[in-house]
């Protein structure tokens, strides 16, 4: 669920960001919990841009916590201070997820462990909460992707490896970042999830069948109450939340998405896992 669409960072590979946005109205964000917790949410993650510019983001999830079992953020991590991290943790946050791109800053993106591992070093001493460090191949030299993996375990972090993509969630890489992915991926501390490694395949193959369950599984809400299968088929299907019903749900349970074949978003897939013995109305 986006809270702020405003993003303090404008790395160049992003397009869920901008500079002028206002926060989303907390009112709108409780009536929006609390009809997600009708739909039977489980786990919510709060997004942007950036959650922590929202003025109200500890008090959003102290109250989202009242409806939904599992709470989330992921940040950029630039802003993080012993100050907001305790906050965090009064605010009874489940995990927290930070995307860090590499080691050293370039043209495309500042998310690198030059800036950040002090904000890591923080979250260690202060975090009550799961920190989740997800390294992504492509913004920097892929070789950085194995010093990012060595010291997320350092601080017994879990991690995973995200695949950058283009402008619709489709797998993009090269040669050389396939095969870094390799060797940081025997490296990292996995999640116990972790059990679906369908980025192996994507890069064997350059493909991935799976039977998407975004719109029912998964639902990405955007700053205005949009309801969209996720972030990067924002103009595929969307469908204001609040009129979203248990139907809506069975009908995209079911809807064959084509965009899955090359799809690199691994939030979707984990949501779909466990039913890919279920049928799918087209191409089961």
């Amino acid at each position: 669920m986006v809270v702020t669409r405003r993003c303090n960072l404008s790395c160049k590979y992003c397009s869920e960001f901008d500079k002028t946005s206002l926060p989303v109205p907390i009112e709108q964000l409780k009536r929006q919990v609390r009809k997600l917790n009708e739909l039977g949410t489980l786990s919510l993650v709060m997004t942007g841009g950036e959650p922590l510019l929202h003025p109200n983001i500890y008090d959003l999830i102290r109250y989202s916590k009242r409806y939904i079992f599992k709470i989330g953020i992921t940040t950029n991590g630039f802003m993080l201070t012993k100050e907001r991290i305790l906050k965090l943790n009064a605010s009874n946050l489940y995990e927290l997820q930070i995307s860090i791109d590499g080691v050293n800053p370039n043209k495309t993106t500042i998310k690198v462990l030059k800036y950040l591992k002090d904000k890591l070093l923080l979250l260690k001493k202060y975090a009550k909460f799961k920190i989740h460090i997800n390294t992504v191949i492509g913004p920097t030299d892929p070789k950085e992707a194995l010093e990012t993996i060595k010291f997320s375990n350092e601080l017994n972090f879990n991690s995973t490896i995200g695949l950058i993509h283009d402008d619709n969630g489709q797998i993009h890489l090269n040669e050389n970042q396939r095969k870094k992915y390799f060797l940081s991926d025997k490296l990292r501390k996995k999640p116990l999830w972790d059990i679906y490694n369908f980025e192996k395949t994507l890069i064997e193959k350059g493909e991935c069948q799976f039977k998407c369950r975004a719109g029912s599984r998964y639902l990405y809400i955007d700053e205005f109450g949009i309801a969209h299968w996720c972030s990067q088929k924002r103009d595929v299907f969307q469908k204001p939340l609040m009129d979203y019903s248990f139907n809506d749900l069975k009908t995209q349970f079911y809807q064959y998405k084509k965009c899955s074949r090359k799809c690199t978003l691994g939030c979707v897939r984990k949501a779909s896992f466990f039913d890919t013995w279920r049928k799918q109305n087209i191409c089961s």
